[in-house]
């Protein structure tokens, strides 16, 4: 080394100090890419991304052939400072070369490098891949005896370095992923792809029809009153039911009686009973999603929910679940929503019947929905009692006042929302 003239000692370990930068920055930007975009890259072609995930693959030989290279460098590098030191000061000292190399290596080599590369992944980590994978093809055999020795070393202890760790998101870590993805996806986008991931947490008892307002038709009633539901009903699909609707006979789509209606003499209650299918039936506490699966497969629309007795508890239909993905089917959810009443002084006059969920969604509250569904069923259940007209309470700091009960339901409640948690969708 004395041979080597002292300009060349300060060039090469300018260089090495170079190189040990371009290891540590390597490291920190491959590892800091988004594998799902860096996946998504590599299908369309991009020769970079192709190429950091073939090395991201084998992180335990990326790893291998980064710290090899770097320690190379790293070691190289004390001997020629060392040499350096003693040309340019005229003696040796130990400890002055190992404070300014440390500082040289921390500031040039490692931070600097480091934060560009944690900043700027992919402008770091692609072009680094053109250098790796042919240092990886050089002395794989000797990152592979390392690996080796290190993975004899960890077994025992119940490790390994080859091991990867699971890239599954599950559907809290998506629904983060989607609340973080900003501008990169429309707003109204994020909300129906984070209601997709809510169907499986929403039951059919949630956004059912309660029993109570299931629209049908009694066979047992008069005829003439019978047609006359028919010609009227703002439903598609009506159901049918003898003496009671725990009697089902079936569901009718109301579009296959039109031609009978149109011809009187046709239109008998045998012709009826004939445009009669069979019902479908939802056990209580189905899941949304599975629901949803199940009406595509058995190619229904409708179905009634049941409790473990065989009781119809509701009814359930498609639209009332696609509701629930994309939102309600008008630009203003309260027209159809016809137990919420907007008032002037900015209050509403909510019928005791009224689901929670909806209440929720359209008035912007934040009521419990794992109990009770309806705020009749909400306001009994903290009250334990059948309330008198007049009195107030607050449910999940909402102000609540009981404009009208019977002696054995609430029938009005007025709602006043808090200030700034809702607009008035009066207007």
């Amino acid at each position: 080394m004395n041979d080597i003239p002292t300009w060349l000692l300060f060039v090469v370990l300018f260089f090495l100090i170079l190189a040990s930068g371009f290891f540590s920055g390597s490291e920190t930007g491959l590892f800091s890419l988004n594998r799902y975009k860096l996946r998504h890259l590599a299908k369309t072609g991009h020769i970079g991304a192709k190429r950091a995930h073939k090395l991201l693959s084998t992180p335990d030989r990326l790893i291998g052939i980064i710290l090899l290279g770097n320690n190379f460098v790293n070691f190289l590098a004390v001997a020629i400072a060392g040499e350096f030191m003693l040309r340019v000061m005229g003696e040796s000292s130990p400890i002055t070369t190992t404070v300014i190399l440390t500082l040289v290596v921390l500031i040039f080599a490692e931070v600097t490098p480091k934060t560009l590369a944690a900043l700027h992944p992919e402008r770091f980590a692609y072009p680094a891949t053109y250098l790796l994978a042919p240092l990886l093809r050089i002395f794989y055999s000797l990152v592979w005896l390392v690996n080796a020795i290190s993975n004899l070393i960890l077994r025992p202890f119940g490790l390994n370095q080859a091991s990867k760790a699971s890239e599954i998101l599950s559907s809290e870590e998506l629904r983060t992923v989607v609340n973080e993805a900003g501008a990169l996806i429309p707003t109204q986008h994020q909300e129906m792809l984070l209601s997709i991931l809510d169907l499986e947490k929403v039951t059919v008892n949630d956004i059912m029809v309660p029993r109570n307002e299931i629209v049908g038709i009694d066979l047992d009633d008069d005829w003439h009153d019978i047609l006359d539901r028919i010609t009227t009903s703002q439903h598609t699909r009506l159901l049918i039911y003898r003496s009671g609707i725990d009697n089902v006979i079936g569901i009718v789509h109301v579009r296959n009686l039109l031609h009978l209606v149109a011809q009187a003499e046709q239109m008998s209650k045998e012709n009826f009973m004939e445009q009669i299918s069979e019902a479908y039936f939802v056990p209580e506490n189905t899941p949304l999603n599975t629901q949803l699966l199940n009406f595509k497969e058995l190619k229904s629309r409708i179905g009634l929910v049941v409790n473990e007795y065989g009781d119809i508890e509701g009814l359930i239909t498609m639209e009332d679940i696609l509701e629930e993905i994309v939102g309600e089917f008008t630009t203003d959810p309260s027209s159809n929503i016809k137990e919420i009443h907007p008032q002037e002084d900015g209050t509403f006059l909510v019928d005791g019947s009224a689901s929670i969920r909806d209440l929720n969604r359209v008035l912007g509250l934040d009521l419990q929905t794992d109990g009770p569904k309806t705020l009749n069923g909400m306001i009994l259940e903290y009250l334990e009692n059948i309330p008198e007209t007049g009195t107030s309470l607050m449910l999940s700091g909402i102000p609540v006042e009981i404009v009208h009960t019977s002696s054995s339901t609430i029938k009005t409640v007025r709602i006043s929302p808090k200030y700034g948690q809702t607009e008035n969708i009066s207007e």
